[in-house]
């Protein structure tokens, strides 16, 4: 073998020290207020997401049972995030993007879209335990890479090809264990269809991901902050109005004043328990928007493969929600597939980044 061979030649040993260098110098260059607002996001996507996934548990452990109402409580909240927009207008020197019908129609659609996931997603958490439905939500981020590869032609390698075929042996592996989690009170048509509809949610957020980000490419042209909150706001919205119409058209409205009666812990826990399950997914969408913005999609990634077991260990530990060895076999291969998925984005990255 020739020497050369055997490591990197001078140009490739410029280049990444070139590559660090730019790196470092960028990394100086930020203000101490960026680094304050990263580690804020950074929290809340960790802290806030899993909240919201162990209150929605909460909400049916507890005598909770409308669909409709947990998913009308997940974007009932946007106008949370219409607070940091507006204001961001005048801080950044910036104007809103102009409304055109395509784009209008846009936001429509994902709004529709996005009220049917929460629905799937609401179904879910109210037969399967939290730290279940954590780990097979988790299932989105391969449906999010296949619908990227198909609708928006994002490179998809070797790596996240792995991490796709990975991550389904997870849940694969939680499917055959289904009878160690199942509460008394969830028939096994329940469970079932309950596995279901979180892996439809799942490829269902993977669809809405490459059509979001379709959008910024074809429609909007841009990727800024308040851009991104833009999309956020619109679509939050119209995925209200159309959570609010099936909330009207199934009567749960009027339910909510007996449900809260017959509510374990009272009115007053019934109402805590919803508003600061619309607090916390909306202060972990915002989170999520900072990361994309302020990091890198590789560091939202690396977020989101963390969230997943503290989800799950937070499951264990607070609501007692059992946990078999398979289960765990199930998070370790889980994380295992987050990684290859990450490395394979870094990669690809790295490959359409100029030498």
């Amino acid at each position: 073998m020739e020497e050369g061979s055997s490591k990197p030649s001078n140009s490739s040993w410029d280049k990444i020290l070139n590559l660090k260098h730019i790196t470092m110098e960028g990394y100086k260059r930020k203000p101490i207020s960026h680094w304050i607002l990263l580690a804020l996001s950074i929290v809340a996507m960790l802290v806030a997401f899993p909240a919201s996934s162990l209150l929605t548990r909460v909400y049916y452990s507890n005598g909770g049972a409308s669909k409709w109402i947990i998913s009308w409580v997940a974007v009932a909240g946007w106008p949370l995030t219409a607070l940091i927009l507006f204001p961001s207008y005048f801080f950044l020197d910036s104007s809103p993007t102009p409304l055109t019908f395509k784009l209008l129609v846009s936001y429509v659609v994902l709004g529709f879209l996005s009220a049917a996931d929460n629905l799937m997603y609401a179904y879910a958490y109210a037969y399967l335990p939290a730290s279940t439905a954590a780990l097979l939500a988790s299932s989105s981020l391969a449906f999010s890479a296949l619908c990227g590869y198909v609708i928006v032609h994002n490179k998809l390698n070797a790596s996240m090809v792995n991490a796709i075929v990975i991550i389904t042996a997870a849940m694969a592996i939680i499917a055959l264990d289904s009878d160690s989690d199942r509460y008394d009170y969830v028939t096994d048509h329940q469970y079932t269809m309950g596995f279901i509809w979180d892996i439809l949610g799942s490829a269902l957020h993977g669809l809405i991901f490459a059509l979001s980000e379709l959008v910024f490419v074809k429609l909007m042209g841009r990727r800024s902050f308040h851009v991104v909150l833009e999309q956020q706001v619109m679509v939050s919205f119209f995925g209200f109005v159309f959570t609010t119409i099936g909330v009207i058209v199934n009567n749960d409205f009027e339910g909510m004043a007996s449900e809260a009666r017959s509510f374990k812990g009272g009115k007053s826990s019934y109402i805590l328990v919803l508003v600061w399950s619309a607090i916390t997914f909306q202060l972990g969408v915002l989170g999520g928007t900072a990361v994309l913005y302020l990091a890198s999609t590789v560091m939202a990634g690396v977020l989101n493969a963390i969230r997943v077991p503290i989800t799950a260990i937070a499951a264990v530990i607070l609501l007692h929600d059992p946990m078999s060895g398979f289960k765990i076999l199930s998070l370790l291969i889980t994380f295992w597939g987050f990684t290859s998925y990450i490395y394979g984005n870094s990669s690809a990255s790295s490959e359409d980044s100029p030498s």
